[in-house]
């Protein structure tokens, strides 16, 4: 006689594995979306690694973002941006946290786009401006008028973020629901389009 043995059905973010497969999640999305914060908790339910490009990237040059912008300006550090995040994206799974800008070249973008599977963290600019402006670490916005600055950027580059796969929205709620639903979005999506 043959015994059934219940199995549990798979939690959310075993769904979202299966669902991920050998890709890299890559969070997109303006500075203050959430992006370092949200992926390293999402990474770590995944049971994957974790890692933010713009670490990586002053980890590689030895300097801080804000002075790679100051000595070299804009266009040499997106450069560098594209170099290690193609890098980045060569293996995986992993979940990658892009800075804000990375997506908006389009030479990452193809790169990001290549690699893996893109989520915008979505968010508006009154969240976006709580979080940012209690640091003075963000170089763009060394700005007369910061917030202007970010609603800018919000103009000028949300018609591209939202070419990512996945949009999730960034709110004021807490760190473990924005994970949720992440995962949730990655599973509902599902394993089609898997480039590796």
């Amino acid at each position: 006689m043959t015994e059934l043995i219940d199995q549990a059905p798979p939690t959310l973010a075993e769904q979202a594995r299966a669902a991920l497969g050998k890709r890299n999640l890559v969070l997109i999305g303006l500075m203050g979306a959430g992006k370092s914060a949200i992926g390293r908790m999402t990474a770590q339910a995944l049971g994957v690694p974790f890692v933010d490009s713009d670490h990586e990237i002053e980890r590689v040059s030895r300097m801080s973002i804000t002075d790679l912008f100051a000595a070299y300006g804009e266009a040499e550090f997106r450069a560098l941006e594209t170099r290690v995040i193609k890098r980045l994206l060569r293996s995986g799974p992993r979940v990658v946290s892009t800075g804000g800008g990375a997506y908006i070249n389009e030479n990452t973008r193809r790169h990001i786009k290549r690699g893996g599977l893109t989520v915008w963290l979505n968010a508006d600019l009154d969240v976006l401006w709580e979080r940012v402006n209690k640091r003075d670490t963000r170089p763009l916005l060394k700005t007369e008028n910061p917030r202007q600055t970010l609603e800018n950027l919000m103009n000028a580059r949300y018609p591209i973020y939202a070419e990512a796969d996945l949009t999730v929205m960034s709110r004021d709620v807490k760190k473990e629901t924005m994970v949720e639903e992440v995962l949730a979005a990655i599973t509902a999506a599902g394993p089609r389009n898997q480039t590796r």
